[in-house]
């Protein structure tokens, strides 16, 4: 701007000097229009400068407002994101509660439906037998009547008969009175004889009993596992369960994890397998690291840990019987029937009890009690290994005691103490009584409940079953059966038979452990109001 300023002084001083007066007016104007164009070009290039200035400002505006508007939409896209996964969360919270609810209602509907069907096998069992009553009744109605009218022809007869006739039959009554005093006379010896052949086995093993009595331990094939919390269960399972099935791979047990907050489950029907798995879950739960690696570690530590515990249970079993100069290795097996149960009962300990009673009765008979021991203290040890082996667990303690030197009694005993083979010493049958005692005392043993009422049903039923049967009960837990009898339609005789033929049935028809007895009672109740 200074210089067309400057350009325009010294145009007019030289226009000044060449031009004369007359052409100083067309000069200015001339001067005028020029410097009127110079001063629009200056202001156009300064508009079009303030155009572009503003622009460009506008344009910067307009993508800080974009950038802004875009911010803002993704904010709000994403805290509508976090409010729908909450909700989702939310949702599925609720879907496992109703899912567990409906379950727990499931399994409750499942008790009650079982309940139900117990019930009405119950009311069916009930419904036959008054159907039978009903038949038994109609047919004593018959039979009465029939005995009325055979009573009515004996009077008959009688009023028609002779003195030599009258005299012939009263010699048949008696004799016929004569044949049921000797049958009652016959009963009685009969029993006698047999109440003294059970005495003295009956004084020998009240003695065992008395002198020895083992404690015995209760285990299930399914163990649960307390976890703390979620997360730990979470990472007991690890990713896509690897974890878990690490643990399977490294002790051999099924795992199962289900709904139940803070329970994981081991089943196993080996419990030595069970017992290390347990064992290395509640280190792992402790220690809080779960990963393949250390599972590994844990198991491996757990496993030699109850190695040394099944030797010492072995030597501890050993010392307690009095046994000596076993083989390492059967020790070894010996100590695995710690982890061992047979219908509840720990089988080391019954070991040491048959040992003991076998020892005791064996004395009594003048026999040797040390190696009567030494038979009752082996004869289960094929039950440590019979879930690896095939065939039954006393050959399998036999062919493995061979492999160690044991004698001929014992091998004899191991193998022989369910009848699989011939006895071939008297210490087998010995064995045989002792684990009978041991198995049949009361409290030993347990079974299932569904087991156990079919067990008494089929008792009471098999004692309905015989003509003159007015009620049956079984008691002392399935160890007795009392049967009632019709006075009017059996003797003491029947009374005696029945007994016998009951037991014969029993034994025949159903699979207990231990005996049964069979109580038949027969009376004749009087009964007068007085008014």
């Amino acid at each position: 701007m200074a210089d067309m300023t400057s350009f325009l002084v010294l145009g007019l001083e030289a226009l000044g000097v060449t031009l004369t007066a007359a052409g100083a007016g067309v000069a200015g104007i001339v001067l005028g229009i020029l410097l009127i164009r110079v001063l629009a070009g200056t202001t156009i290039r300064q508009a079009n400068s303030e155009r572009d200035r503003i622009l460009e400002d506008a344009r910067r505006q307009a993508e800080t407002i974009g950038e802004k508007a875009e911010l803002e939409a993704e904010k709000k896209a994403l805290d509508r994101r976090e409010k729908m996964e909450a909700e989702f969360a939310s949702t599925r919270d609720e879907l496992k509660e109703n899912e567990r609810r409906l379950t727990k209602r499931e399994d409750n509907h499942d008790r009650k439906m079982d309940a139900l069907i117990l019930k009405e096998r119950h009311l069916d069992s009930r419904a036959r037998d008054i159907e039978k009553r009903e038949r038994q009744l109609a047919q004593q109605q018959t039979e009465i009547e029939e005995l009325v009218e055979q009573q009515r022809e004996k009077l008959r007869h009688i009023a028609d008969m002779t003195a030599d006739q009258a005299r012939d039959e009263l010699l048949r009554r008696v004799e016929d009175e004569s044949r049921t005093e000797v049958n009652a006379l016959a009963m009685k010896i009969y029993q006698e004889a047999e109440e003294e052949s059970k005495s003295r086995s009956r004084e020998l093993v009240l003695s065992a009993i008395q002198r020895y009595a083992g404690e015995f331990a209760v285990e299930s094939t399914v163990r649960s596992i307390q976890i703390p919390s979620d997360d730990m269960k979470g990472r007991i399972i690890g990713r896509e369960g690897r974890n878990i099935r690490a643990i399977e791979r490294a002790t051999g047990v099924d795992v199962m994890v289900d709904d139940t907050p803070g329970l994981i489950s081991v089943s196993c029907f080996d419990k030595v397998r069970q017992t290390i798995a347990v064992e290395a879950l509640q280190k792992l739960v402790e220690d809080g690291r779960v990963h393949p690696t250390r599972i590994e570690e844990v198991v491996q530590n757990v496993t030699n840990d109850v190695h040394e515990r099944i030797v010492r249970h072995g030597k501890e079993a050993a010392t307690e019987a009095k046994i000596r100069g076993l083989h390492p290795k059967v020790i070894e097996a010996v100590g695995k029937l710690y982890f061992r149960t047979s219908f509840g009962q720990n089988i080391l300990q019954h070991s040491i009890e048959v040992a003991y009673l076998s020892q005791i009765i064996a004395d009594q008979l003048g026999l040797d009690g040390t190696l009567a021991r030494r038979c009752g203290f082996l004869h289960d040890i094929g039950k440590a290994m019979d879930h690896d082996m095939e065939g039954g667990h006393p050959k399998i303690g036999m062919d493995f005691c061979t492999k160690f030197g044991e004698r001929d009694e014992v091998l004899n005993a191991i193998g022989g103490h369910h009848a699989d083979i011939p006895s071939t010493s008297p210490y087998t049958p010995i064995v045989m009584a002792a684990d009978a005692v041991s198995g049949a005392r009361p409290g030993a043993r347990r079974e299932s409940m569904e087991h156990y009422i079919q067990r008494l049903e089929q008792l009471e039923s098999i004692a309905m079953e015989h003509q003159g049967v007015q009620e049956a009960y079984a008691v002392q837990a399935g160890r007795e059966v009392r049967v009632i009898l019709d006075a009017g339609k059996a003797s003491d005789s029947d009374a005696f038979g029945m007994a016998r033929s009951i037991a014969q049935r029993v034994s025949e028809e159903m699979t207990f452990p231990g005996e049964i007895k069979v109580t038949v009672i027969r009376e004749t109740r009087a009964i007068e109001v007085a008014s």
